[in-house]
């Protein structure tokens, strides 16, 4: 080692040629640019000291060799300038004077060039404090000096100074894009949450609407109530002029119902936050409607109820679907007991002076009953069909047979009173006609033919070229319960017997009846059993 003193104070340095330092900066410098891998931990960075005299550039660079950053020295400014627009460089020492530029005209060419406006400047000087700070100007920042004769520490601690600087200014850079992308990011996420939001509630009101319901919140501690347009559609008004308050939307219940309705609301408790209720609204037309409500109460810390969220269902169609079945299985029940008196009536009171011949007529009389209800079920008891009815029944009597019937009339629906009254007569009368009448003998003629007349039907049943008759003496038991049948219904039945002729007249009034009465006859107003009709 080898003690020189150069630039104004004492400096220790090895036995290295000012050219060999040059070769190992310039070596530094080919290795080194700006796409270099990250630093490690602790940043190294690059001092630049610009210089033309080979024994001042080693000088300092054995003078700060411990500052632990790299330290690049070149001869020439245009060596300088083109390193700093190609290297990321921290601090530029600068003489104040050199031959080819003075330092504050580089320093302003610093300035000048993008991206090097902040880059920390140390002049040395032999000026003082006052005349370097005229002539660099006080417009330049970032911009020190130190005084010749340099003090060691005095320039390692401002390059230090400045490095943490840089350093800082670059870790709040990274930090700061690393904030735009997490801001970015986080915006990316909010919106597709957002939409994701947007899509359940649009699915939400999509289900509300396909399964007309409607949705509200009443906020108990402001008194807010707000609700969806089903909520609206189903109280019927109109949610432009209808002001939405929970006491105006309960005041459209009826007024059994609203007890009720809120008397399940003031139920609810942290023990049991739910609730299910039905009540019925009148809409301001009239209409009626039934409702289903399901909520749940959130509450307070003191277990005060603070909030109500539910939904509401129209079930209007259900309950009308309910009451209709109620009314279905009322009626089958009426009716099944009605029929199993007229058996019971069958069975006590049929005469016959065989066992063959009694279970005929039992059989005859029940298969009669039988295609009434199997035409009133095809039509799920709407009504059965009397030209159908008048088929059935022919058809059964001649056993398929081609024989001279003829049947006349319009498309009639009987209800189920008026077609099990009309189902036994004309199996009465199909019966006699077969065993007696025009259908007994081969050139018998039978006609039936009715018709709608001022809300009555008239029925026909005539029958010519069978064997002579005349009128019984007595109804046997099938025309006494068809002719008691006809008049419990309003109606009556007329028989002309000739000499070889039968016209029976049925006429009955087609209007509602009333179910609640038996619709056939059973044993009231009998005769004992005879012979014959």
């Amino acid at each position: 080692m080898t003690a020189a003193r150069v630039g104004g104070f004492d400096f220790q340095y090895g036995a290295r040629r000012p050219d060999d330092v040059d070769h190992a900066c310039h070596n530094q410098l080919s290795n080194s640019d700006k796409g270099a891998p990250a630093m490690s931990e602790v940043e190294k960075l690059n001092i630049l000291f610009i210089n033309d005299q080979p024994a001042k550039r080693l000088t300092y660079q054995n003078a700060l060799e411990d500052l632990g950053d790299s330290l690049i020295t070149v001869r020439t400014v245009d060596e300088g300038l083109d390193l700093l627009k190609n290297k990321e460089i921290a601090v530029v020492l600068l003489d104040v004077d050199t031959p080819q530029s003075d330092g504050p005209t580089l320093a302003a060419k610093i300035r000048q060039h993008a991206g090097l406006a902040g880059t920390a400047i140390i002049f040395i000087s032999p000026l003082p404090r006052r005349d370097i700070g005229s002539l660099v100007g006080s417009e330049l920042d970032t911009i020190d000096y130190v005084s010749a004769p340099v003090v060691p520490d005095i320039l390692r601690l401002k390059i230090k100074l400045f490095a943490e600087l840089f350093r800082k200014t670059r870790q709040f850079d990274r930090l700061n894009v690393e904030l735009e992308r997490r801001v970015i990011e986080r915006t990316a996420e909010l919106e597709s949450y957002a939409y994701r939001l947007k899509e359940s509630e649009r699915r939400r009101d999509l289900a509300l609407v396909a399964s007309e319901m409607g949705s509200w919140d009443w906020d108990l501690t402001t008194n807010s109530y707000t609700c969806d347009e089903g909520q609206f559609r189903i109280f019927g008004v109109d949610a432009g002029t209808f002001a939405a308050t929970a006491e105006n939307f309960i005041e459209l219940l009826e007024p059994d119902d609203r007890l009720r309705f809120s008397q399940a609301l003031e139920d609810l408790s942290p023990s049991s936050p739910t609730c299910e209720t039905e009540f019925r609204v009148r809409t301001q037309n009239g209409e009626l409607r039934w409702c289903l409500a399901r909520a749940g109460a959130t509450f307070d810390s003191e277990g005060r109820i603070a909030r109500i969220s539910g939904v509401c269902m129209d079930i209007t169609d259900r309950k009308q679907a309910q009451q209709r079945q109620l009314n279905l299985t009322r009626e089958v029940e009426h009716r099944a007991r009605n029929l199993l008196a007229v058996v019971q009536s069958m069975l006590r009171l049929t005469y016959a002076p065989t066992k063959e011949a009694y279970i005929s007529a039992v059989q005859g009389r029940i298969n009669a009953l039988s295609r009434a209800h199997m035409l009133l079920s095809e039509s799920r008891w709407e009504g059965a069909c009397l030209r159908r009815l008048v088929g059935e029944e022919l058809h059964h009597c001649c056993d398929g047979q081609d024989r001279a019937v003829e049947t006349t009339g319009p498309e009639l629906l009987l209800d189920a009173a008026h077609a099990q009254t009309i189902a036994l007569a004309l199996h009465e009368l199909a019966t006699n006609a077969g065993k007696h009448g025009a259908l007994s003998v081969p050139h018998g003629k039978l006609s039936v033919a009715w018709r709608e007349e001022r809300g009555w039907l008239r029925l026909e049943w005539v029958e010519t070229g069978g064997p002579t008759v005349k009128a019984p003496s007595s109804e046997g038991y099938g025309m006494q319960v068809t002719r008691l049948s006809i008049q419990h219904l309003g109606g009556d039945i007329d028989f002309d017997w000739g000499r070889a002729t039968m016209r029976c007249t049925i006429s009955v009034p087609l209007g509602e009846q009333d179910n609640s009465k038996s619709t056939m006859v059973a044993e009231e107003g009998l005769e004992p059993p005879t012979r014959g009709l």
